[in-house]
């Protein structure tokens, strides 16, 4: 076969073409720090980067619930911790009430300060978190103290009602974790007509110590309720710190995988690079003496 000057030429420029192309392609490699910018440059790559990145993705929506979950727990625990604290207030100024030596009106003082501490356990009840109320189950955009109604001389025309439904959040696939605790089964049951504090009030407007007195087992109940309301918070808390170890360990994961899969090694993408750069060089270099020189280069 006869090879022409003009065979030649096209072949060389055409290997420069290829050349410049990997320059190219590895220049923007070390740009963007990524093996590929486009699909078509690894289907298969790009293909399982789009799994890794919708696993990531999930990941980090998990995380965000567990966050979410994390400050109901601890403002739940934060508030029964604070009624624990008021109920155990009430029990002092009973066991103070029940003296023989207190006066009718000492008594009544007495009466007022738990007045003000039900009406602050009620605040209580009322607890915000985003504003969401945590202790009305689904209804969290309803203040539980409004069922609460009474007439013009005091008398009780709707209860104080909390709703008990189950809030849960998925943490992760399948998993779910109910964050709330039922207000109904905690400050209904001590608020309520007829409930633990009413009894109490009622019990001071009168004169018999020993009536008082026995108000003390139904304050050590309705304590006993709150404390194990707060210890199933404490369980769920643990069990949400759990789930957060596991969640940061499967993000870590999973941002490893997806970095295998779609970031470049640095250091091999630069020595390619200057290697490339060198085969570049010697190429023009040797497709200069290629070209046939031309009249002009005579007539210069």
């Amino acid at each position: 076969m006869r090879v022409t000057q003009s065979m030649l030429s096209n072949n060389m420029m055409r290997n420069i073409s290829n050349s410049y192309n990997r320059l190219a392609k590895l220049q923007e490699q070390i740009i963007t720090q990524k093996k590929f910018s486009k699909p078509s440059d690894d289907p298969v790559a790009a293909m399982m980067g789009m799994n890794y990145r919708t696993s990531l993705n999930k990941v980090e929506q998990y995380s965000r619930n567990i966050s979410e979950a994390t400050s109901w727990v601890e403002t739940t625990d934060s508030a029964l911790g604070e009624a624990i604290s008021v109920l155990q207030r009430m029990r002092e100024l009973t066991v103070q009430a029940s003296n023989g030596t207190y006066e009718s009106n000492q008594r009544g003082s007495i009466n007022e300060e738990i007045e003000q501490l039900k009406q602050h356990l009620i605040d209580i009840g009322d607890t915000q978190l985003g504003g969401k109320y945590i202790f009305n189950g689904y209804d969290t955009n309803k203040r539980p103290s409004d069922t609460l109604k009474v007439d013009a001389d005091g008398n009780v025309i709707s209860e104080l009602k909390y709703e008990s439904q189950e809030i849960q959040i998925e943490v992760f696939d399948g998993i779910k974790i109910p964050i709330n605790t039922s207000g109904q089964d905690t400050f209904g049951k001590a608020l309520q007509t007829g409930g633990t504090i009413d009894k109490l009030m009622k019990s001071l407007e009168g004169t018999d110590e020993a009536d008082i007195t026995n108000r003390l087992a139904d304050l050590d109940q309705t304590i006993d309720d709150f404390l194990k309301a707060q210890a199933k918070v404490g369980a769920k808390q643990n069990r949400v710190d759990l789930m957060t170890d596991r969640l940061g360990q499967q993000e870590v994961f999973a941002q490893k995988i997806l970095s295998s899969n779609e970031d470049v090694d640095m250091e091999k993408v630069i020595l390619d690079f200057t290697t490339q750069e060198s085969i570049h060089t010697a190429a023009l270099s040797v497709g200069a003496k290629v070209i046939q020189p031309s009249l002009i280069d005579f007539l210069r």
